[in-house]
């Protein structure tokens, strides 16, 4: 495998690959030269190329519901027209930019702020506001961010007994404006404002939404110059790059909130020009498969060795498994790999948790090792911590590339456990933003290696449907529900029984 090798990596072997200063190193992924020769041609058989042509062109690779994933162009901070329809959408994004620009210089007195969403709109912000609190010296306007997401009411309790009324605003996300937690959340979260004594004018102040449904924001009581928009071709898991990461900008302030887009369209520009054998996503794509093949995996796990990063999992749970949990591809026909279980947290704190797992357990689990040079404070302990913190990264890694012999059976670690080390120079707003947008861009690929189509997801929809009889029967208080078309005999029993409490 070639390598484009920059001065932090020319001391690293020929398995380290850079672009926008953050490297790969795929040392310990166990794949040989001659491997990777077959894996880029089986890449170029898959027509890669072609694909990541039409991402950046506007194609519908979305072809279920006919339509582009231009994501991208929410961080074409270059404006360079990006056709759609015949049309340049970059006026409608840069207008947006301006318009969060502007609101970050209105706010002031805000306490606290109540972002109201679920799945792809709270994860990225979520992600996006821990991280950057753990960047020493930035800019921080002080609020107190909230993330309302689960229809539990445990969640809403705890905001509003934090959230001061009078001082508070609240962003309601949701691309289609119908989302049922949101929609009820929303509503509590009103009735809360109310009951604080609010006025409905003091109310409406206080309400902003990101959507793309702007008339049912409106009937919900929002005013027209505080909804943001988004479109159809953005995906909800890929909107963080939209008006919905209004908090980070909000919160950091506008410069901030460009250079996690700064980064992430450096991320872009890298996979788009980038050959396939120096394409960061590509790789990192094709080493999974690989492993896919050779070891029938069935999970991997991201584990980043800085406690900032603690919620990158959780976002690249959904950004892989909605994106490509699915055993039907793109020609209708079943298909032989799809995403793989991804779970993570936070090292080393995981390494008393389930590296057990790793290096003793019969399955062979890949994992991508992210670490960062620079440490997270500054403290006076600073660098022995991350010191040490570096030292259990290499170390994880080396011991479950190696496995180690021994005469007890229960001593012995069987080794060739593959995995990367992804190394950031630091983090801040632009390599974060370079993080989320490699490994969107890794999904993507995957996608089209699979021939799965990632951009999609109709299997969320089928429990929706069946919780609202379901919630009509528990509604009832009746004890005598039977099993019908949309309630089978053990759900039945289970609701006579929550109804008879």
């Amino acid at each position: 495998m070639s390598s484009t090798l920059n001065k932090n990596t020319s001391h690293l072997p020929g398995t380290a690959i850079t672009a926008v200063d953050v490297v790969l190193d795929t040392a310990y992924q166990n794949i040989s030269t001659a491997q990777w020769k077959k894996l880029f041609t089986a890449a170029k058989e898959a027509a890669i190329p072609q694909f990541i042509v039409d991402i950046f062109a506007g194609k519908p690779i979305n072809q279920s519901e006919n339509r582009p994933a231009l994501h991208s162009a929410l961080r074409n901070l270059s404006k360079t027209p990006v056709v759609l329809d015949g049309k340049d959408v970059m006026p409608a994004v840069a207008d947006v930019w301006r318009r969060i620009e502007a609101l970050c210089n209105k706010w002031v007195g805000v306490t606290d702020v109540i972002h109201i969403g679920i799945g792809g709109s709270d994860f990225g912000p979520r992600l996006a506001i821990e991280a950057l609190a753990h960047v020493p010296g930035i800019e921080s306007h002080g609020m107190r961010m909230h993330f309302l997401a689960n229809i539990d009411t445990a969640e809403l309790a705890r905001i509003l007994a934090k959230a001061l009324p009078h001082s508070t605003r609240v962003i309601i996300v949701s691309k289609s404006f119908t989302t049922l937690e949101t929609s009820m959340n929303a509503k509590a979260v009103v009735t809360w404002l109310k009951d604080s004594g609010l006025t409905n004018r003091q109310i409406n102040k206080a309400l902003y939404a990101v959507t793309a449904n702007v008339p049912a924001t409106k009937i919900f009581g929002v005013e027209e110059d505080h909804i943001f928009p988004f479109w159809a071709w953005v995906g909800g898991r890929y909107s963080v790059w939209s008006a919905v990461g209004l908090p980070i900008a909000l919160q950091y302030g506008y410069k901030t909130f460009e250079k996690f887009l700064a980064g992430a369209h450096a991320m872009d520009l890298h996979f788009r020009d980038a050959p396939l054998e120096e394409n960061l996503p590509v790789i990192m794509a094709l080493a999974l498969l690989h492993q896919q093949e050779k070891h029938k995996i069935k999970a991997y796990a991201a584990i980043p060795y800085a406690d900032a990063l603690d919620w990158f999992p959780k976002w690249l749970q959904q950004l892989d498994m909605e994106s490509n949990g699915k055993s039907i591809g793109k020609d209708g026909k079943a298909v032989k790999h799809s995403s793989p279980v991804v779970f993570g947290s936070a090292g080393s704190n995981a390494q008393h948790s389930y590296f057990q797992l790793f290096h003793q357990g019969p399955e062979i689990i890949p994992i991508d090792f992210i670490a960062v040079r620079k440490p997270m404070s500054e403290r006076h302990e600073a660098l022995a911590h991350h010191r040490i913190l570096l030292s259990n990264c290499l170390a994880q890694a080396q011991a479950l590339a190696h496995g180690k012999d021994a005469t007890n059976p229960n001593d012995v670690y069987p080794g060739k456990r593959p995995s990367n080390l992804l190394l950031l120079p630091e983090l801040n707003a632009f390599y974060l933003g370079a993080l989320l947008a490699l490994y969107e861009n890794r999904v993507a690929t995957l996608g089209a290696l699979w021939n799965i189509n990632s951009f999609d997801q109709p299997g969320v929809e089928y429990g929706k449907v069946l919780a609202k009889p379901i919630e009509k029967a528990l509604s009832s208080g009746s004890q005598d529900i039977q099993a019908n078309d949309f309630i089978d005999a053990v759900t039945a029993a289970r609701i006579n029984f929550l109804n008879s409490q």
